[in-house]
């Protein structure tokens, strides 16, 4: 497996401290996120999964917990639009760039608006997937926000 990813790519070129983590990715998994969770020892709330959604029509990027779902609701809101849903995978893949299981908020094909559940900022270091099944970047919430250009916001349900 590559720890070179398009996301890590951004990551490093971002100046942005961190560290790459593989673990044995299951396809068959039910739940990646929490999949990834325990396979890496870490508490699900840490580990968060990277989302595609379509608000008003438009892609956005969503990040959350792994072990929580997204509100559709507070998602439009933390954009200021009517109404969310989520995206077919097809059409995140071919959005992002990425496949689904292993899709990162870095270095995705198209820049969307992004944004991160505000509980994760309770914690000094998150896991987010690195642009590829089994690879997690191990950095500080506030830098992923920084670098993505998101939004804080309660996004679950």
């Amino acid at each position: 497996m590559s720890k070179t990813t398009r996301a890590t790519q951004v990551l490093s070129k971002s100046g942005i401290a961190f560290t790459v983590h593989t673990y044995d990715y299951d396809p068959g998994a039910e739940r990646v996120g929490l999949q990834a969770a325990e396979a890496l020892g870490e508490a699900p709330h840490r580990v968060l999964k990277t989302l595609m959604a379509e608000l008003d029509g438009k892609p956005v990027c969503v990040v959350v917990p792994s072990d929580r779902e997204v509100s559709m609701k507070k998602l439009a809101s933390a954009f200021g639009g009517k109404s969310a849903n989520m995206m077919k995978p097809t059409d995140a893949e071919r959005l992002t760039g990425y496949h689904v299981g292993g899709t990162s908020p870095f270095g995705q094909k198209k820049i969307v608006p992004t944004a991160i559940e505000e509980t994760a900022f309770v914690e000094p270091l998150v896991y987010i997937n690195g642009g590829q099944r089994g690879l997690q970047v191990r950095l500080d919430p506030k830098d992923a926000l920084a670098v993505l250009k998101a939004v804080s916001a309660p996004l679950i349900a």
